[in-house]
């Protein structure tokens, strides 16, 4: 019985194969419309994108252009394939502007290069394209009901910008005086980072990571700008507790004002 089961099941794949092949084959292009809908209403997006491919320009100047090369670019996002997907979806917009599928389209053209946006630690390319794509979304369709969608989805896309600062500027402050004073490179990449991103979730540690790398900064310094860069490590004392009186670095920020003072004359 078990033997007969996996017999009948080849034969139906045997059979499908064939007929798929030749539907490929077949100028019957009404015929591959129809059954490219099935496939891709059954989840079969590979045989639909490949026959709604074919028919995007079989079918140039009709309705069922227009809506064979949106769901070709859906069969593409489904299949996860989501740099060419965002690639045609930017093409149906372009080619079919006033489409009731315009909206969706273009947001989806921006979602793919969100699907795209890699770990912080790497090339962050994407995630610009992303929220550049979200915004020219949010720009055009201003009463769109994902317009909320859009404006979380590029929250969390500059946080994961923010964070690649930050790691940016912790290695900085990591390498210390190796081959040169790389705790003001730190300092300068934490603070353009906050005047960038002001909102941001990590303003706390980026605002620490200032404080820090200034405190160090100031007692590493030669005699004649000691002075000077202990009182900076002052003030910036001062801004970082009144913004974060209850922060988690607070006796970290204490000690270091306790032993800048010290020094001061």
């Amino acid at each position: 019985m078990r033997n007969l089961i996996i017999v009948v099941l080849i034969a139906l794949f045997t059979s499908s194969c064939s007929e798929y092949q030749k539907l490929l084959k077949s100028n019957d292009y009404d015929l591959q419309y129809t059954r490219a809908m099935e496939y891709y209403e059954a989840g079969d997006y590979m045989r639909a994108s490949t026959l709604f491919g074919g028919l995007i320009s079989i079918f140039r100047g009709t309705e069922r252009s227009e809506i064979s090369h949106y769901i070709y670019a859906d069969c593409l996002f489904r299949m996860r394939n989501y740099l060419m997907a965002a690639h045609h979806f930017r093409m149906f917009v372009q080619n079919y502007p006033t489409s009731d599928r315009a909206e969706d389209a273009q947001f989806m053209a921006a979602y793919c290069h969100y699907k795209l946006s890699p770990n912080p630690r790497l090339d962050q390319t994407d995630t610009y394209q992303a929220l550049e794509g979200f915004q020219l979304f949010i720009n055009l369709y201003p009463n769109s009901e994902r317009v909320v969608e859009a404006t979380q989805l590029m929250d969390e896309l500059r946080d994961k910008l923010v964070y690649k600062a930050y790691l940016n500027a912790k290695l900085y402050y990591n390498l210390g005086t190796y081959m040169g004073n790389n705790y003001q490179s730190a300092v300068i990449a934490a603070r353009n980072t906050l005047d960038e991103f002001p909102d941001t979730q990590h303003r706390e540690e980026l605002s620490f990571l200032i404080l820090d790398a200034k405190y160090i900064q100031a007692v590493n310094s030669i005699e004649e700008r000691m002075q000077e860069r202990l009182r900076e490590t002052i003030d910036e004392y001062y801004t970082f507790i009144n913004e974060f009186p209850n922060s988690q670095y607070i006796r970290r920020a204490h000690r270091i004002f306790e032993e800048t003072s010290s020094l001061l004359n």
